[in-house]
Protein backbone atom coordinates (compact mmCIF):
# COMPACT_ATOMS: atom_id res chain seq x y z
CA UNK A 1 0.00 0.00 0.00
CA UNK A 2 0.81 3.18 -0.81
CA UNK A 3 0.80 5.87 2.08
CA UNK A 4 -1.06 9.59 0.81
CA UNK A 5 1.65 10.91 2.91
CA UNK A 6 4.58 9.73 3.89
CA UNK A 7 4.85 9.33 8.13
CA UNK A 8 7.89 10.58 9.72
CA UNK A 9 10.18 7.80 10.19
CA UNK A 10 11.70 8.54 12.97
CA UNK A 11 7.82 8.12 14.62
CA UNK A 12 8.55 4.83 14.96
CA UNK A 13 9.04 2.40 18.01
CA UNK A 14 11.67 0.69 16.57
CA UNK A 15 14.54 3.02 18.07
CA UNK A 16 13.07 2.53 21.70
CA UNK A 17 12.81 -1.52 21.48
CA UNK A 18 15.93 -1.15 20.50
CA UNK A 19 17.38 -1.88 24.07
CA UNK A 20 14.85 -3.93 25.22
CA UNK A 21 16.22 -7.33 25.89
CA UNK A 22 19.44 -5.93 26.91
CA UNK A 23 20.94 -8.73 29.44
CA UNK A 24 18.07 -11.07 28.64
CA UNK A 25 19.73 -14.26 26.74
CA UNK A 26 18.44 -14.73 23.11
CA UNK A 27 17.30 -18.86 24.28
CA UNK A 28 15.26 -17.25 27.12
CA UNK A 29 13.39 -14.54 24.71
CA UNK A 30 13.21 -17.11 22.18
CA UNK A 31 10.90 -19.57 24.68
CA UNK A 32 9.19 -16.63 26.00
CA UNK A 33 7.84 -15.48 22.54
CA UNK A 34 6.47 -19.23 21.66
CA UNK A 35 5.13 -19.98 24.63
CA UNK A 36 3.12 -16.24 24.28
CA UNK A 37 2.43 -16.76 20.53
CA UNK A 38 -0.50 -18.62 20.95
CA UNK A 39 -1.87 -17.71 24.50
CA UNK A 40 -1.26 -13.81 24.61
CA UNK A 41 -4.91 -12.41 26.20
CA UNK A 42 -8.37 -13.81 25.60
CA UNK A 43 -7.14 -17.67 26.71
CA UNK A 44 -7.01 -16.42 30.33
CA UNK A 45 -9.05 -14.38 32.91
CA UNK A 46 -8.20 -10.62 32.83
CA UNK A 47 -6.78 -10.95 36.27
CA UNK A 48 -4.74 -13.50 35.63
CA UNK A 49 -2.63 -12.23 32.19
CA UNK A 50 -0.17 -14.38 30.49
CA UNK A 51 2.26 -11.67 30.24
CA UNK A 52 3.85 -12.31 33.61
CA UNK A 53 6.54 -10.72 34.12
CA UNK A 54 8.60 -8.12 31.99
CA UNK A 55 10.42 -10.33 30.54
CA UNK A 56 7.61 -12.29 29.13
CA UNK A 57 6.24 -8.56 27.86
CA UNK A 58 9.69 -7.12 26.35
CA UNK A 59 10.09 -10.46 24.34
CA UNK A 60 7.02 -10.26 23.12
CA UNK A 61 7.08 -6.68 22.32
CA UNK A 62 10.03 -7.27 20.44
CA UNK A 63 7.96 -9.93 18.46
CA UNK A 64 4.79 -8.97 17.47
CA UNK A 65 5.43 -4.18 18.07
CA UNK A 66 6.87 -4.07 14.82
CA UNK A 67 4.52 -5.71 12.57
CA UNK A 68 1.44 -4.48 14.74
CA UNK A 69 2.70 -0.94 14.01
CA UNK A 70 3.06 -1.29 10.35
CA UNK A 71 -0.07 -2.80 9.64
CA UNK A 72 -2.25 0.32 11.62
CA UNK A 73 -0.11 2.68 10.40
CA UNK A 74 -1.12 1.11 6.84
CA UNK A 75 -4.55 1.36 7.85
CA UNK A 76 -4.29 4.77 8.91
CA UNK A 77 -2.20 5.66 5.99
CA UNK A 78 -5.52 4.79 3.99
CA UNK A 79 -7.88 6.13 6.15
CA UNK A 80 -5.92 9.54 5.80
CA UNK A 81 -6.19 9.31 1.89
CA UNK A 82 -10.31 9.61 2.60
CA UNK A 83 -10.07 12.24 5.24
CA UNK A 84 -7.17 14.52 4.23
CA UNK A 85 -8.20 17.54 6.17
CA UNK A 86 -9.36 15.83 9.13
CA UNK A 87 -6.95 14.97 12.51
CA UNK A 88 -7.97 13.62 15.54
CA UNK A 89 -8.11 15.78 19.10
CA UNK A 90 -8.56 12.61 21.50
CA UNK A 91 -7.53 8.92 20.98
CA UNK A 92 -8.65 6.16 22.84
CA UNK A 93 -6.17 2.56 21.86
CA UNK A 94 -8.44 -0.55 23.11
CA UNK A 95 -6.23 -3.85 24.36
CA UNK A 96 -3.26 -1.27 22.99
CA UNK A 97 -0.73 -3.38 25.19
CA UNK A 98 2.70 -1.69 24.41
CA UNK A 99 1.06 0.87 22.67
CA UNK A 100 1.97 -0.08 18.83
CA UNK A 101 -1.20 1.46 17.33
CA UNK A 102 -0.95 4.76 19.39
CA UNK A 103 2.57 4.84 17.77
CA UNK A 104 1.09 4.53 14.36
CA UNK A 105 -1.33 7.18 15.22
CA UNK A 106 1.13 9.86 16.72
CA UNK A 107 3.38 8.70 12.88
CA UNK A 108 0.05 9.53 10.97
CA UNK A 109 -0.88 12.63 12.45
CA UNK A 110 2.83 14.69 13.72
CA UNK A 111 1.53 17.66 14.36
CA UNK A 112 -2.12 16.83 15.59
CA UNK A 113 -1.63 17.06 19.58
CA UNK A 114 -3.88 15.01 20.63
CA UNK A 115 -4.14 13.37 24.00
CA UNK A 116 -3.68 9.25 24.09
CA UNK A 117 -5.46 7.04 26.36
CA UNK A 118 -4.35 3.55 26.47
CA UNK A 119 -6.49 0.84 27.61
CA UNK A 120 -5.35 -3.17 28.51
CA UNK A 121 -5.73 -5.34 30.83
CA UNK A 122 -2.24 -6.61 31.22
CA UNK A 123 -0.47 -4.56 34.10
CA UNK A 124 3.25 -5.90 32.99
CA UNK A 125 2.09 -4.22 29.08
CA UNK A 126 0.74 -1.12 30.17
CA UNK A 127 4.08 -0.52 32.58
CA UNK A 128 6.51 -1.32 29.42
CA UNK A 129 4.18 0.65 27.03
CA UNK A 130 4.88 3.69 29.27
CA UNK A 131 8.32 2.94 29.56
CA UNK A 132 8.67 2.63 25.58
CA UNK A 133 6.66 5.85 25.08
CA UNK A 134 9.21 8.14 27.16
CA UNK A 135 11.61 7.52 24.81
CA UNK A 136 9.20 8.94 22.03
CA UNK A 137 9.69 11.92 19.71
CA UNK A 138 5.93 12.72 20.04
CA UNK A 139 4.18 14.57 23.08
CA UNK A 140 0.97 12.82 22.90
CA UNK A 141 3.05 9.61 23.44
CA UNK A 142 5.12 10.97 26.08
CA UNK A 143 1.70 12.01 27.83
CA UNK A 144 -0.41 9.26 27.12
CA UNK A 145 -2.48 7.49 29.68
CA UNK A 146 -1.87 4.36 30.12
CA UNK A 147 -4.96 2.55 32.34
CA UNK A 148 -5.99 -1.03 33.53
CA UNK A 149 -9.34 -1.70 32.51
CA UNK A 150 -11.49 -5.26 31.49
CA UNK A 151 -11.71 -5.11 27.85
CA UNK A 152 -14.88 -6.33 27.11
CA UNK A 153 -19.03 -6.19 28.27
CA UNK A 154 -19.41 -2.95 30.32
CA UNK A 155 -16.25 -0.79 28.38
CA UNK A 156 -17.30 2.73 28.73
CA UNK A 157 -15.65 5.36 26.75
CA UNK A 158 -16.18 9.16 26.84
CA UNK A 159 -18.41 10.54 24.26
CA UNK A 160 -16.94 12.52 21.55
CA UNK A 161 -13.62 10.53 21.18
CA UNK A 162 -12.76 11.50 17.97
CA UNK A 163 -10.43 8.55 17.33
CA UNK A 164 -10.53 4.83 18.91
CA UNK A 165 -8.39 2.17 17.41
CA UNK A 166 -8.46 -1.71 18.41
CA UNK A 167 -6.00 -3.56 16.66
CA UNK A 168 -5.52 -7.42 16.64
CA UNK A 169 -7.68 -7.15 20.14
CA UNK A 170 -11.11 -8.46 18.70
CA UNK A 171 -9.67 -12.42 18.38
CA UNK A 172 -8.85 -12.41 21.77
CA UNK A 173 -11.97 -11.78 23.09
CA UNK A 174 -15.48 -13.94 23.24
CA UNK A 175 -17.94 -13.30 20.99
CA UNK A 176 -20.22 -11.26 23.75
CA UNK A 177 -17.18 -8.99 24.18
CA UNK A 178 -16.21 -8.34 20.94
CA UNK A 179 -19.80 -7.54 19.98
CA UNK A 180 -19.94 -5.23 23.06
CA UNK A 181 -16.19 -3.25 22.15
CA UNK A 182 -17.45 -2.77 18.88
CA UNK A 183 -20.68 -1.64 20.24
CA UNK A 184 -18.83 1.03 22.20
CA UNK A 185 -16.22 2.35 19.60
CA UNK A 186 -19.42 2.77 17.40
CA UNK A 187 -21.26 4.76 20.00
CA UNK A 188 -18.80 6.82 21.30
CA UNK A 189 -16.46 7.58 18.58
CA UNK A 190 -16.30 9.92 15.26
CA UNK A 191 -13.59 8.06 13.90
CA UNK A 192 -13.39 3.76 14.29
CA UNK A 193 -10.72 1.75 13.21
CA UNK A 194 -10.19 -1.70 13.68
CA UNK A 195 -7.40 -3.92 12.52
CA UNK A 196 -7.54 -7.50 12.73
CA UNK A 197 -4.72 -10.53 11.45
CA UNK A 198 -5.15 -11.12 7.39
CA UNK A 199 -6.34 -14.65 7.93
CA UNK A 200 -9.91 -15.33 7.06
CA UNK A 201 -10.75 -15.78 10.40
CA UNK A 202 -9.39 -12.13 11.13
CA UNK A 203 -11.29 -11.49 8.39
CA UNK A 204 -14.54 -12.96 9.11
CA UNK A 205 -14.35 -10.66 12.70
CA UNK A 206 -13.83 -7.74 10.58
CA UNK A 207 -16.39 -8.26 8.66
CA UNK A 208 -18.63 -8.80 11.46
CA UNK A 209 -17.58 -5.51 12.72
CA UNK A 210 -18.28 -3.40 9.30
CA UNK A 211 -21.77 -4.98 9.39
CA UNK A 212 -21.99 -3.35 12.96
CA UNK A 213 -20.55 -0.12 12.41
CA UNK A 214 -22.86 0.62 9.70
CA UNK A 215 -25.87 -0.74 11.49
CA UNK A 216 -24.27 1.94 14.41
CA UNK A 217 -24.82 4.69 11.03
CA UNK A 218 -21.21 4.68 10.61
CA UNK A 219 -19.61 5.41 7.13
CA UNK A 220 -17.34 3.34 5.99
CA UNK A 221 -14.52 5.15 4.48
CA UNK A 222 -11.51 2.78 4.09
CA UNK A 223 -10.97 -0.03 2.36
CA UNK A 224 -13.75 -0.49 0.95
CA UNK A 225 -15.50 1.87 -1.69
CA UNK A 226 -19.04 1.32 -0.57
CA UNK A 227 -21.09 0.73 2.48
CA UNK A 228 -23.01 -2.01 0.83
CA UNK A 229 -22.43 -5.84 1.27
CA UNK A 230 -18.89 -6.87 1.37
CA UNK A 231 -19.24 -9.22 -1.68
CA UNK A 232 -16.82 -11.87 -0.78
CA UNK A 233 -18.30 -15.07 -0.28
CA UNK A 234 -17.43 -16.31 3.15
CA UNK A 235 -15.02 -19.53 2.99
CA UNK A 236 -14.22 -18.99 -0.94
CA UNK A 237 -12.25 -15.99 -0.47
CA UNK A 238 -11.10 -13.30 2.25
CA UNK A 239 -10.03 -9.74 1.94
CA UNK A 240 -6.51 -8.72 3.60
CA UNK A 241 -3.84 -6.37 2.78
CA UNK A 242 -0.12 -6.83 3.49
CA UNK A 243 2.92 -4.49 4.40
CA UNK A 244 6.46 -4.59 4.88
CA UNK A 245 7.99 -4.54 7.94
CA UNK A 246 11.71 -3.98 8.45
CA UNK A 247 13.49 -6.74 10.26
CA UNK A 248 15.90 -5.31 13.08
CA UNK A 249 18.62 -6.90 14.49
CA UNK A 250 16.29 -7.28 17.64
CA UNK A 251 13.25 -8.55 16.12
CA UNK A 252 16.07 -11.20 13.66
CA UNK A 253 17.45 -12.43 17.35
CA UNK A 254 13.72 -12.68 18.53
CA UNK A 255 11.81 -14.34 15.54
CA UNK A 256 14.85 -16.22 14.29
CA UNK A 257 15.91 -16.08 10.41
CA UNK A 258 17.99 -13.82 8.51
CA UNK A 259 16.16 -11.36 6.02
CA UNK A 260 15.91 -7.75 7.22
CA UNK A 261 11.79 -7.58 6.14
CA UNK A 262 9.16 -9.87 6.41
CA UNK A 263 5.24 -9.02 5.27
CA UNK A 264 3.00 -8.81 7.84
CA UNK A 265 -1.02 -9.42 6.49
CA UNK A 266 -3.48 -7.46 7.75
CA UNK A 267 -7.85 -7.09 8.09
CA UNK A 268 -8.54 -3.48 8.67
CA UNK A 269 -12.03 -1.57 7.80
CA UNK A 270 -12.20 1.94 9.11
CA UNK A 271 -15.66 3.93 9.62
CA UNK A 272 -16.42 7.86 10.11
CA UNK A 273 -19.54 10.02 11.66
CA UNK A 274 -18.36 12.47 9.16
CA UNK A 275 -18.22 13.31 5.68
CA UNK A 276 -15.59 11.95 3.80
CA UNK A 277 -14.53 11.39 0.44
CA UNK A 278 -14.83 7.69 -0.65
CA UNK A 279 -12.43 5.78 -2.76
CA UNK A 280 -12.85 5.25 -6.66
CA UNK A 281 -11.99 1.83 -6.48
CA UNK A 282 -9.62 -0.90 -4.16
CA UNK A 283 -6.90 -2.95 -5.79
CA UNK A 284 -7.40 -6.02 -3.26
CA UNK A 285 -5.11 -8.13 -5.05
CA UNK A 286 -1.36 -7.66 -5.66
CA UNK A 287 -1.32 -7.08 -9.96
CA UNK A 288 -0.31 -9.20 -12.30
CA UNK A 289 2.05 -7.22 -14.31
CA UNK A 290 2.88 -8.61 -18.28
CA UNK A 291 4.21 -7.76 -21.30
CA UNK A 292 1.71 -5.13 -22.52
CA UNK A 293 -1.05 -5.33 -19.75
CA UNK A 294 -1.25 -5.15 -15.92
CA UNK A 295 -4.27 -6.81 -14.68
CA UNK A 296 -5.84 -5.93 -11.44
CA UNK A 297 -8.30 -7.21 -9.38
CA UNK A 298 -10.67 -4.21 -7.75
CA UNK A 299 -13.51 -3.96 -5.38
CA UNK A 300 -15.95 -1.29 -7.15
CA UNK A 301 -18.47 1.18 -5.92
CA UNK A 302 -21.00 -0.21 -8.15
CA UNK A 303 -19.66 -3.74 -9.73
CA UNK A 304 -17.96 -5.21 -6.46
CA UNK A 305 -15.47 -7.44 -7.22
CA UNK A 306 -13.82 -7.46 -10.70
CA UNK A 307 -10.67 -7.37 -13.13
CA UNK A 308 -9.72 -4.94 -15.34
CA UNK A 309 -7.01 -5.56 -17.82
CA UNK A 310 -4.72 -1.85 -18.91
CA UNK A 311 -2.92 -2.52 -21.88
CA UNK A 312 -0.20 -0.47 -22.66
CA UNK A 313 -2.30 1.27 -25.45
CA UNK A 314 -3.84 3.36 -22.72
CA UNK A 315 -0.53 5.58 -22.26
CA UNK A 316 -0.83 7.04 -19.03
CA UNK A 317 -3.43 5.07 -17.27
CA UNK A 318 -0.71 1.85 -18.39
CA UNK A 319 2.37 3.65 -16.71
CA UNK A 320 0.00 4.11 -13.49
CA UNK A 321 -1.08 1.01 -13.58
CA UNK A 322 2.61 -0.21 -13.72
CA UNK A 323 3.50 1.33 -9.87
CA UNK A 324 -0.27 0.66 -8.43
CA UNK A 325 0.46 -1.88 -5.22
CA UNK A 326 -2.01 -3.88 -3.51
CA UNK A 327 -4.43 -1.99 -1.52
CA UNK A 328 -4.11 1.04 -3.33
CA UNK A 329 -6.99 3.12 -4.79
CA UNK A 330 -7.71 3.05 -8.52
CA UNK A 331 -7.77 5.26 -10.34
CA UNK A 332 -4.58 6.67 -8.60
CA UNK A 333 -4.57 9.86 -6.40
CA UNK A 334 -3.27 12.77 -8.43
CA UNK A 335 -0.72 14.02 -6.77
CA UNK A 336 1.02 10.52 -6.68
CA UNK A 337 0.89 10.05 -10.49
CA UNK A 338 0.62 13.25 -11.60
CA UNK A 339 -1.29 12.13 -14.63
CA UNK A 340 -4.91 13.64 -14.48
CA UNK A 341 -7.72 14.02 -12.05
CA UNK A 342 -8.65 10.48 -10.49
CA UNK A 343 -12.64 11.43 -11.67
CA UNK A 344 -11.61 11.76 -15.41
CA UNK A 345 -11.11 8.02 -15.45
CA UNK A 346 -13.29 5.09 -15.06
CA UNK A 347 -12.20 2.29 -12.28
CA UNK A 348 -12.63 -0.70 -14.83
CA UNK A 349 -9.37 0.99 -17.05
CA UNK A 350 -11.37 3.47 -19.57
CA UNK A 351 -12.53 7.45 -19.31
CA UNK A 352 -15.84 8.05 -18.24
CA UNK A 353 -18.60 8.92 -20.14
CA UNK A 354 -18.79 12.49 -20.66
CA UNK A 355 -21.50 14.45 -19.14
CA UNK A 356 -25.06 15.30 -20.02
CA UNK A 357 -24.96 18.87 -22.00
CA UNK A 358 -27.63 20.98 -20.19
CA UNK A 359 -29.17 23.67 -22.94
Amino acid sequence: MHAPDAAPTDETPHTALAGLLDGLPPRQAAQAVDRLIGHYRGRTPTDAPVLRDRSDVAAYAAYRMPATFEAVRAALDAFRARTPEWAPATHIDIGGGTGAASWAVAAAWPRAGHTTTVLDWAEPALALGRELARQAPSESLRTARWQRLAIGDGLALPDGTDLVTVSYVLGELTEADRHAVVAEAARAARAVVLIEPGTPDGYLRIREARDRLLAAGLRIVAPCPHGASCPIEPGADWCHFATRVRRSSLHRRVKGGSLPYEDEKFSYVAAVRFDATPAGARVVRRPQIRKGQVLLDLCAPEDGLGRTTVTKRQGPLYRAARDVAWGDVWPPEEERTGWGRPTDLDPRGGPLPAPPQVS
